[in-house]
């Protein structure tokens, strides 16, 4: 991987991690404040006194203005340090409340997780928890139907992505929190690609549990949340010590971060029905030029979830390229090659970054070994315009012939 990048570099890897929102950047300057300065931005959110004071209704006010972009009310919000650790809270926290009041071990989740979610989730396996993975069709979605059958009386919990961060399926979380409900169950949802993104409001939408990130949606690195619904169940801490946050979460909170997070969710989620139409067209069309430059030379191009682009997250394309007659590609090597001319895309999850193994989430949807390790991930985001797409498609196709030369078919 380069280390500088080059003066035009076209970054496409927004679901990776976006740019900060310079808004958000300055909402969150005064308080990463010098002590010669009047704000007092350094002071404890937990002190008694003025400066301390301060910090304190800094961050509520941010809880505050979270809540009210999300539909909840500011103490069914819990900041941490991300969405991993909102998840793992989400999933072992919950574990250990529901084992302790007697419920049944049994949780049900998909093979498509995350792997902040996927990892708990074999956590509780190991600890004696029972757990079922219900199946995706080939576009990655979870069918209803299909989630009823992977349910029992014994269910406690039902987790499932809602914006997959590879493959881009958009999930239709009120019919599967129907099917889990039904069965009385509570329902999680990892949102770290959605909110701020997609319309998501939990005063209509009766999720238990929601995580999210603030780096996803043009805040801040270092800070996410848990949303949980006040009248489920409370998720065992996993920090103990201070108390803070109600005794959720214990240490000091940041005021700057949790500032910055607010400011940038308020305007991710003031401006997304018009970007999230922008960058749909703009996926569809990638796509599409895609296809047509590619349809006369040796290689295939195979989209990886929904065809209808109104059906995953805006601005996602993940695809496989395949060569005849030639042995898997690796799309990491595509990636790099990219890089070095200047555009920043990824061969999938970052968190499976430098990882030359197949994508769990793409064999789950059938695929074979090849098309699973031949991916390549394009997340457009606020920056992006036709420019970069047409950037790509120009770059593609040479990465392609340098990758497998003609005299080596």
């Amino acid at each position: 991987m380069t280390t500088d990048a080059p003066p035009s570099y076209r970054y496409l890897d927004n679901a990776a991690s976006a740019p900060l929102d310079p808004r958000a950047l300055a909402a969150m300057l005064p308080w990463l404040a010098t002590a010669q300065t009047a704000a007092h931005g350094f002071a404890n959110p937990a002190s008694l006194h003025g400066p301390g004071q301060g910090a304190r209704t800094a961050v509520q006010n941010a809880l505050a203005q979270i809540a009210h972009c999300l539909g909840a009310r500011p103490d069914e919000i819990t900041l941490t340090s991300g969405a991993t650790e909102a998840n793992n809270w989400a999933i072992r926290g919950l574990a250990e409340t529901l084992s302790a009041s007697g419920r049944p071990r049994h949780l049900v989740t998909t093979a498509i997780e995350h792997p902040s979610v996927r990892e708990p989730v074999r956590w509780l396996e190991r600890a004696g928890w029972r757990v079922t993975y219900a199946p995706v069709d080939r576009e990655g979605f979870v069918h209803p139907d299909l989630l009823a059958q992977a349910m029992g009386d014994d269910t406690a919990l039902v987790s499932i992505i809602h914006g997959h961060n590879e493959i881009g399926t958009v999930q239709p979380l009120d019919e599967l929190i129907e099917v889990a409900h039904r069965h009385g169950a509570l329902f999680h949802a990892d949102a770290a690609q959605t909110v701020g993104k997609l319309p998501l409001n939990v005063a209509r939408l009766p999720v238990d549990y929601l995580t999210f990130s603030a780096h996803k949606c043009y805040g801040p690195k270092g800070v996410g949340g848990l949303f949980a619904r006040h009248d489920a169940p409370a998720p065992a801490p996993l920090l103990l010590g201070g108390g803070q946050q109600q005794g959720r979460r214990s240490g000091v909170e940041n005021p700057a971060l949790a500032v910055g997070f607010a400011t940038a969710l308020h305007y991710a989620c003031e401006e997304a029905p018009a970007e999230s139409r922008r960058l749909r067209t703009l996926g569809r069309r990638l796509l599409e030029r895609l296809r047509i430059e590619l349809q006369e030379s040796r290689f295939r191009l195979i989209l990886n979830g929904p065809e209808d682009f109104h059906r995953r997250l805006p601005g996602n394309a993940h695809f496989s390229l395949l060569c005849e007659g030639h042995a898997p590609l690796e799309g990491e090597a595509l990636a790099l090659q990219l890089d070095l001319r200047g555009i920043g895309v990824s061969s999938g999850s970052a968190c499976h970054s430098g990882s030359l193994t197949p994508s769990a989430s793409v064999l789950a949807l059938g695929k074979t070994q090849a098309e699973a390790t031949a991916t390549l991930r394009v997340s457009l985001g606020r920056e992006n315009d036709d420019s970069d797409v047409e950037a790509l498609i120009a770059a593609l196709p040479a990465v392609l012939r340098r990758v497998v030369p003609a005299g080596r078919l």
